[in-house]
């Protein structure tokens, strides 16, 4: 599957050293999810991230009991073939809402995504400062409050709570969401587009992401 999102300010300049963690294995760290990659496993023993893990659970549980489970159950009844489609989805103001185009349209081969909030930096855990990865989890699980309580993003909160934290833009939120959905990401990508909607080498008037999982 290709996931991209076409229409997000995103920031440039990220470079990955070769001891980096793997997206794959950001995103489940960044999910509350176990990981096998050194570059990552020791912070799985910080209290902070165990509190992010317990607390991720419980909201995850409590996600999937309560809207997931059903929606899987409602979809294929409701929209018969469109529900197991693998044509691709177009999803315009989605913001970073890859768990209900995911869990609507499990097959779709590329889910392309439009939106006004930030892409921000390819996610380095390890890479932050020291003291910062508390607050740093602990204001991702807040912008996604609205999202696992209601389905839904509240745009203005988000925006901000997106520029509050060493974790910044939508990337974070897209990592959990694909983590959690049972996906596995092969790469991610800051990207531009040129105005007849083509990848361009140079810098570009629209900038974006393209996920690989």
């Amino acid at each position: 599957m290709k996931f991209w999102i076409p229409v997000l300010t995103i920031v440039f300049g990220t470079t990955l050293a070769a001891e980096v963690a793997s997206p794959d294995q950001q995103a489940r760290f960044l999910a509350g999810l176990t990981v096998t990659e050194p570059a990552l496993q020791a912070l799985n023993a910080e209290n902070s991230w165990q509190q992010h893990q317990r607390e991720f659970d419980e909201s995850w549980k409590k996600l999937e009991d309560g809207q997931l489970a059903k929606i899987r159950s409602w979809s294929p009844q409701t929209l018969g073939n469109d529900a197991t489609s693998r044509d691709p989805l177009f999803y315009f103001f989605s913001g970073p809402d890859f768990l209900y185009a995911n869990t609507f349209f499990p097959n779709a081969n590329t889910y392309i995504f439009c939106g006004l909030e930030p892409v921000g930096s390819v996610p380095d855990v390890a890479a932050l400062p020291r003291g910062t990865l508390a607050p740093s989890l602990g204001n991702l699980r807040k912008s996604l409050n609205a999202v696992l309580s209601f389905s839904f993003f509240l745009t203005k909160e988000m925006k901000v709570d997106l520029r509050a934290t060493q974790l910044s833009g939508t990337l974070p939120v897209l990592y959990v969401f694909i983590a959690r959905t049972g996906n596995t990401i092969k790469s991610t990508e800051l990207v531009s587009l040129n105005n007849d909607g083509d990848f361009a080498t140079d810098k570009a008037p629209t900038s974006g992401v393209k996920i690989v999982f």
